[in-house]
């Protein structure tokens, strides 16, 4: 029996509650001999990252194994080094007992150690506070253990160190460099015994370290670069250990440059593999020591991605040469790479966005990510030559996921403007087994707009997408230009041109479903968070394609990003928009907030209050300007949130807020759901 209501209206068990305390964010997993090891984000104690190992080895036939949660509370283990942090931990066998776990405590971002058996002691300094920094001024990211060649064997990280002083450049003094911490604390009190490995740099990433020792391979980059824009290569011979230097000498930039990214270096025996993009794709390159850079495969398809993330990794060589390679355009794939023929051979895996994988010693690959049909997991299976036995499930990021027939499928789409440039998209039809609308009657739509704006809308099963479709309202994913995924010339369509090509190519898509009779053009709402508020708000100020929409942690005045931002982003509009201040008067034109008088829809504001990447003030100017230009708004400020809501009752409040908004503008119902109250005045 099918039960007929309008759009946006159906009852649907799936709750904003069920969002935030329903399911766990997890951390990409690692191998610590035959256990998996893995980080969990807790809602419920806000947003807390524990460390997960499972209870015993995995095996082939393992599914759903008991846990152990080893990092107690009130411990968070989570960087700050660039504010996005990334890595935060690790855990080697040391032969002592235990595994020795190591991790950036966030509070502080100190690095502690300790063993399922004893309590976290910190190995490095504490750093003071340094205003500039909106926090600790010393931070530490992307544990790499490493054996060198005198058969020592130590962890090295990336150390981020904030000055209270200026630069050359007039903004905040600071620098990282790649440091080993030694293990028994001798410096939690004093970072001079921490040994620098290489030079000082604006940003490092990646340390790798050949299997004989005698090398080390990173990456650097320095403003106005993104790492996504350009970053060298560097190739550095480490000095006798045995004399107590470690230390690189006599390194070099052997591949990448301003206008090349190079990424993801992994030595294979004697050879270094990586990643670049002077093809105009991001694809497998090699370098012999001495040698020219070689590429090992020319292919229309992305093997990397932008790298937001200290330790994100496409690339995973196994000891025979072949390489775990993880690539594709809309979807992606995870395929074996032999270098020596070029050759790419796809595992088969159903996933359509993956996250990281990794092979244990006794060959058994563990993957995490998202499919068309089910929730984020971690899953594990056999991996034998280029084939891959049967897959099972480890932890998947929802114990309680709602019945299939409340969830949308994903279709990837790609649409043409009128200019004949190709636009991608992810559509979402409304979608619950049981409930049809009216004959007649076009559902509303919300166009959802990616952050970054370097990166992607992932193809893939997302509850809060089921949120709003088992309700009866559409949502298209905007992959406008710039995102990443599709080439190096579709990425660099947004240098200069942020604010007029993200918008442009989200009208575009959401004029092609309303002509196609898929959405109701005069209930058309959008949202997005950070970039994606930016254009948001820039999309309800300069077109009057939509009704309402949601901006959450948004951009709304460019001059006060570029005056008030975090040191990795700080020069970011360089590309986005142009060079400040040269260039202010195209950042005060884009601004969303000098066009508010061209709104004349509701719009919902929704922020942290410690958010340093964009503060409560972009949120605040905005809504003052709706304030006095009467527009119904509504701005909800979350204490303890900075740039993303991990509380429980944060994610609640955002999500219900949301539905009751759309369910105002659009006129539907929203039983169960407390009403938002919108004003007109400040």
């Amino acid at each position: 029996m099918v039960t007929t209501l309008p759009y946006g209206s159906w009852p649907s068990p799936i709750s904003a509650e069920q969002l935030a305390v329903g399911g766990n964010r997890l951390g990409s997993p690692q191998w610590v001999g035959d256990q998996l090891w893995w980080t969990e984000a807790l809602a419920a104690e806000g947003g807390r990252q524990t460390i997960v190992r499972t209870a015993e080895a995995v095996t082939e036939d393992t599914e759903s194994p008991e846990t152990i949660t080893l990092l107690p509370a009130p411990f968070n283990a989570r960087s700050r080094v660039h504010e996005y942090g990334g890595a935060s931990w690790t855990a080697i066998n040391d032969n002592v007992g235990l595994p020795l776990i190591l991790f950036v405590n966030f509070a502080d971002q100190r690095i502690y150690r300790f063993r399922q058996d004893e309590g976290p002691t910190p190995i490095s300094p504490a750093g003071p506070e340094v205003a500039s920094a909106h926090g600790p001024a010393l931070r530490w990211a992307q544990p790499t253990p490493v054996t060198l060649a005198d058969g020592i064997k130590e962890v090295w990280w990336i150390c981020e160190q904030h000055y209270d002083r200026k630069g050359e450049d007039g903004a905040p003094h600071i620098e990282r460099f790649i440091g080993a911490v030694p293990l028994d604390g001798s410096a939690a009190e004093d970072l001079s015994i921490v040994r620098r490995i290489t030079p000082s740099a604006r940003f490092v990433a990646d340390p790798q370290v050949s299997p004989d020792g005698k090398h080390v391979a990173w990456i650097s980059w320095e403003h106005p670069q993104m790492p996504w824009d350009g970053t060298q290569l560097h190739l550095g011979e480490l000095a006798d250990t045995s004399a107590g230097n470690g230390v690189v000498v006599n390194h070099t930039v052997v591949d990448g440059d301003t206008g090349t990214s190079v990424l993801n270096p992994r030595w294979s025996g004697t050879e270094l593999i990586y990643l670049s993009d002077r093809s105009g794709w991001w694809n497998p390159w090699r370098l012999q020591i001495g040698g020219q850079p070689e590429q090992i495969l020319a292919d229309e398809q992305e093997y990397a991605g932008p790298y937001w993330q200290l330790g994100m990794s496409w690339l995973e060589p196994f000891r025979d040469g072949r390489t775990l390679s993880i690539h594709g355009r809309a979807t992606d794939k995870l395929g074996v790479l032999d270098p020596a023929s070029g050759e790419v051979t796809d595992l088969g895996l159903p996933h359509t966005a993956i996250a990281s994988a990794a092979v244990s010693e006794g060959g058994l690959l563990a993957v995490y990510g998202v499919r068309a049909d089910e929730f984020a997991a971690i899953s594990v299976a056999p991996l034998h030559a280029n084939r891959l036995g049967q897959l099972r499930t480890i932890r998947s990021s929802r114990d309680n996921a709602p019945d299939p027939g409340l969830l949308p499928t994903p279709e990837p789409i790609t649409i043409t403007d009128i200019s004949g440039q190709e636009v991608h998209a992810v559509l979402y039809r409304p979608y619950q087994e049981g409930f049809a609308a009216p004959a007649g009657e076009l559902p509303p739509f919300i166009a959802q707009v990616h952050g970054g704006p370097t990166a992607k809308a992932a193809v893939g099963l997302s509850l809060a997408v089921a949120y709003y479709t088992s309700r009866g309202i559409g949502v298209v994913d905007i992959n406008y230009g710039g995102s990443t995924g599709f080439g190096r010339a579709y990425r660099d369509r947004l240098k200069g041109t942020w604010g007029v090509v993200d918008v442009a190519d989200t009208v575009a898509v959401m004029e092609h479903l309303v002509g196609a009779g898929i959405a109701d053009g005069k209930r058309l709402g959008i949202e997005g968070g950070s970039a994606g508020g930016w254009t948001t708000l820039a999309c309800l100020t300069r077109t009057d394609t939509f009704s309402a929409g949601a901006s959450s942690f948004g951009v709304a005045d460019a001059v006060a990003l570029a005056q008030d931002t975090h040191d990795f982003e700080s020069r970011y509009l360089d590309q986005l928009i142009g060079r400040y201040p040269e260039d202010e008067h195209i950042y005060r034109e884009r601004a969303p907030l000098n066009h508010v008088d061209s709104l004349d829809c509701p719009v919902l504001l929704l922020q942290g209050d410690e958010d340093p990447i964009v503060p409560p003030n972009q949120a605040e100017m905005f809504r003052d300007a709706l304030a006095a230009k009467g527009i119904p708004h509504a701005y909800l400020l979350f204490a303890g949130e900075q740039h993303g809501f991990r509380k429980a009752e944060n994610i609640i409040a955002a999500h219900e807020a949301s539905l009751s908004f759309y369910g105002q503008i659009f006129g539907f119902e929203t039983p169960g759901i407390p009403t938002l109250e919108l004003s007109s005045s400040e």
